[in-house]
């Protein structure tokens, strides 16, 4: 049995596209595994630590080896807790709209949270990094009110290329994308036809994780 673990990064509930998208993804992979367990993270309702205070003093405790103080460590097992669950994945689903040309606040907590030495990255002066999330895929499905597609407007898409660069600097080297573009822009019909698109899309691409 494997764990899919569907990271939605929306606060706009079942009008989120994006989240629309990876919510067929998830069923259709259901229906093909009905033995897999699936683990659903929204960043705008979890409770997640912040990465500031305790926990940072832990980190750099750890990192020049130190002993955290016991508050120290206890803001440090929030963080680790955090980290466990996403590398106890087998599958990674990630869902997320662009805000302000980027991702939203709360999936780069989450990102802040999950990048740490030895967790799941390495570094060596002689090997510099290394990935140490490896061995499974990820989908990444983007939506987007514009349309980035064409050249003179991919440059300001600095979601995909974030996103995609994060997962790969930790390891993953089968990441997928589903992108539901225009979602304003077009006008309402537009919209649902992308959207439609992309839904058929996940369903297909679930069969093949």
């Amino acid at each position: 049995m494997s764990k899919l673990l569907c990271i939605k990064a929306s606060p706009r509930g079942e009008r989120s596209k994006s989240g629309r998208v990876a919510d067929a993804l998830v069923a259709a992979h259901g229906a093909a595994n009905p033995g897999d367990e699936v683990d659903e993270l929204n960043v705008f309702e979890a409770d997640l630590p912040a990465m500031a205070g305790l926990a940072v003093q832990a980190k750099y405790e750890i990192l020049h080896g130190g002993r955290p103080t016991p508050e120290q460590a206890d803001a440090w097992a929030a963080v680790e807790r955090v980290i466990e669950r996403f590398t106890s994945a087998d599958k990674v689903v990630i869902a997320t709209p662009m805000w302000n040309f980027g991702i939203p606040y709360r999936l780069k907590q989450y990102v802040d949270l999950l990048l740490q030495p030895t967790y799941t990255f390495s570094f060596s002066p002689e090997e510099g990094y290394a990935g140490l999330v490896t061995g499974r895929p990820a989908v990444v499905v983007y939506a987007r009110g514009g349309d980035y597609s064409a050249p003179e407007a991919a440059p300001a898409d600095m979601q995909r290329p974030y996103v995609e660069h994060i997962l790969r600097f930790i390891g993953f080297t089968d990441v997928r994308s589903i992108v539901v573009e225009p979602t304003l822009a077009g006008g309402p019909d537009v919209a649902a036809d992308r959207l439609a698109a992309a839904v058929a899309q996940a369903e297909e691409l679930a069969g093949t994780l």
